[in-house]
C-alpha cells in the first residue's frame, strides 16, 4: 500500500496534469478509503493534524496524547483515540512525538490547485515575513512572485507590508493605553499559538491583548476588499495558520494555507525551479514589517515605531519577549504572580520565531540572517516612515493614521469564543 506521502504525491502530479478524476478512480480501485482520499482532497473538513492509521499506545499515561497543550485529543465511542477539529491549533507536538508516526500535518495544496483550475477569481499567494531564503539564497522574492505567478497565481504579496500596519496599530494602541508604570500590553501579532494559549490556559490576561488581528488575516482582508471575487492563499513555515484562518470571527480573510514545505514539494512535482525566472521586483514593506519573522522582531519594530508617532503617553516601551511554548508559559504564570518586569510582551510559539517554524525549510539561524538581510535592504526603517502604508490605508479607506484606532472591519477582532 502506498505511504501517505506517495498519495499525497500522487495526487498533487495528477492534479497539475489535469487528470486527477482519472487518478481518484485508479486508488479506489487500489483499495483506498473514501476518508484517506477526503483527507486531501477536502481537508478544510478536518483538524490541521491528521490521524493516520491506528494508535496503539493509548493506553499509556506517556503518550503523544497528554503531550498536547490544548487538550485536542478525545475518545471515541469505539474506543479510538481522535482529534477534536475545533481544539487542534495545529502545534504539531504530537507529530513530533509520536513513536509510531501516526500523525501527519494536513495539506490543502490539492483544493488550492482547484481553485485555481475553475478560474473562479483570481488567486493570490500572500506570503509571510519568514519566506526570505527558504527556497535557496538564489530566489529573490522578484522570482519567487514570477514562480507563482507560473503555476496560475495572480500574484505574490508580502505580509511583511500588513505587520508595518499591525505594528503602527499596535504602537499607536500603547501610546493611548499605557499611561503608568503598572499598565501593559500583550502584542497580539503573529502568532496563532501564543494566541491561542492565552485565550484558552490564560483567559485572566485577555484584557491585555489590543483587539487586532494578525498581520495574515489583515492581508487577506485587504487583498478581498481590493479585490471583492479573490481568493487567498497564506504560505508560511506554521500549521497553527491553519488554525487560526479558520476561526470564526475570523474566517473570511484567508481561504487556504500551505506551509513552505508544501510549496517546495509543489514546486518540485511541478518541474519548478524559482530561482530560473524573472525578477519582479514589488517590495514595499519597512525594516519593522520584515523583522517580524524572528524572535524579538515584533517588540523592536514598535518600540522604534513608539518613539516616532508618540502622542499621549511618555512612559517608555520596556519589552519583554518569550520564544518557544515553555518559555511562553513561564512568561505568562509571572506575569500572573505579579512579576511584570516590562510593558510590552512578545510570545512566539517556536524557538526562533517564525523562521524556527515546523514547516520551515531551512535551519532558524540561517533563516533569522536571511530575515535580518532582507530587513537591512527595506528603503524604510518603520511603517511610519513607509510611504506605501500610508497609500494602501488611504485606499483601504482610512482617513489618517489615528483612524487606526477605530473599530474597523478590517483590522479589528472581535474575540468570539
Amino acid at each position: 500500500m502506498t505511504t501517505f506521502e506517495e498519495l499525497y504525491n500522487r495526487l498533487v502530479k495528477a492534479s497539475l496534469n489535469g487528470n486527477i478524476d482519472d487518478e481518484i478512480k485508479k486508488l479506489r480501485q487500489d483499495g483506498y478509503s473514501e476518508n484517506q482520499l477526503d483527507c486531501l482532497l477536502n481537508p478544510k473538513k478536518y483538524a490541521p493534524v491528521l490521524k493516520w492509521g491506528k494508535c496503539e499506545c493509548s493506553d499509556k499515561k506517556d503518550n503523544c496524547h497528554n503531550k498536547c497543550e490544548f487538550g485536542a485529543f478525545k475518545e471515541s465511542e469505539n474506543g479510538e483515540i481522535e482529534i477534536d477539529k475545533d481544539k487542534c491549533i495545529g502545534c504539531m507536538k504530537c507529530i513530533e512525538v509520536c513513536k509510531e508516526k501516526n500523525f501527519k500535518s494536513a495539506r490543502e495544496i490539492l483544493p488550492v490547485l482547484e481553485a485555481i483550475r475553475a478560474s473562479k477569481g483570481p488567486v493570490y499567494a500572500i506570503i509571510a515575513p519568514a519566506f526570505i531564503g527558504q527556497f535557496s539564497s538564489d530566489v529573490t522574492p522578484g522570482k519567487l512572485r514570477s514562480a507563482f505567478k507560473s503555476l496560475g497565481f495572480e500574484g505574490m504579496i508580502e505580509v511583511a507590508l500588513f505587520a508595518d500596519i499591525l505594528t503602527l496599530k499596535e504602537a499607536l494602541e500603547f501610546d493611548r493605553n499605557i499611561k503608568t508604570e503598572q499598565d501593559f500590553q500583550l502584542t497580539s501579532c503573529c502568532c496563532p499559538m501564543w494566541i491561542g494559549m492565552i485565550k484558552k490556559v490564560y483567559s485572566k490576561l485577555v484584557s491585555h491583548i489590543p483587539a487586532s488581528v494578525s498581520p495574515m488575516i489583515a492581508c487577506g482582508r485587504a487583498v478581498k476588499k481590493l479585490h471583492p471575487h479573490a481568493i487567498t492563499v497564506f504560505i508560511g513555515p506554521c500549521l497553527a495558520k491553519r488554525a487560526e484562518a479558520r476561526e470564526p470571527d475570523i474566517a473570511d480573510a484567508v481561504d487556504y494555507v500551505l506551509t513552505f514545505k508544501e510549496v517546495q514539494d509543489l514546486f518540485s512535482i511541478a518541474g519548478i525551479d524559482p530561482s530560473k525566472f524573472d525578477d519582479i521586483d514589488k517590495e514595499h514593506s519597512s525594516r519593522a514589517g520584515r523583522i517580524y519573522a524572528r524572535t524579538g522582531g515584533v517588540s523592536e519594530a514598535v518600540v522604534k515605531t513608539v518613539e516616532k508617532i508618540r502622542r499621549n503617553s511618555n512612559v517608555k516601551v520596556k519589552p519583554v519577549k518569550a520564544n518557544g511554548v515553555p518559555e511562553c508559559k513561564k512568561m505568562l504564570n509571572n506575569i500572573l504572580e505579579g512579576k511584570v518586569e516590562g510593558n510590552f510582551f512578545e510570545g512566539m510559539g517556536c524557538v526562533g520565531g517564525c523562521v524556527g517554524g515546523p514547516r520551515a525549510i531551512i535551519d532558524r539561524q540561517e533563516g533569522k540572517k536571511h530575515v535580518d538581510s532582507y530587513g537591512n535592504e527595506a528603503k524604510y526603517d518603520t511603517p511610519i516612515d513607509n510611504p506605501y502604508v500610508i497609500e494602501l490605508l488611504h485606499r483601504l479607506g482610512f482617513d489618517s493614521v489615528e483612524s487606526l484606532l477605530e473599530d474597523n472591519e478590517l483590522f479589528t477582532r472581535k474575540w468570539i469564543e
